[in-house]
């Protein structure tokens, strides 16, 4: 099974350079894993306000549900998914990313 090296920052460096679009075969592997863990926990992101404002939630119950963090609120997509990034990179790792 395909497991982060957490020294690889070079990968978390690229998706902050480019969070969209295509990325390098190593980032995708990244990738699928961090999109492939249990819902359970999951972190993700709900767009409060259309296009404007993006809040972290986290899955749980049965059925799931987005269970909404109001202290984490975003108005950059780009800024959202790099948070969310960085807490599944501590997730998979056991270690922080100590990029900003």
């Amino acid at each position: 099974m395909f497991r982060i090296d957490p020294n690889r920052v070079d990968l978390a460096r690229e998706y902050k350079a480019r969070p969209f679009g295509v990325h390098s075969g190593d980032l995708q592997m990244v990738l699928n894993l961090m999109r492939a863990l249990p819902v359970e926990g999951h972190h993700v992101l709900v767009m409060s306000k259309p296009h404007r404002e993006w809040t972290l939630a986290v899955m749980g119950g049965r059925p799931p549900r987005p269970r909404l963090q109001p202290s984490q609120v975003f108005t950059s997509l780009e800024a959202a998914e790099w948070h969310v990034f960085k807490l599944r990179w501590q997730m998979l790792t056991g270690q922080p990313l100590q990029l900003d």
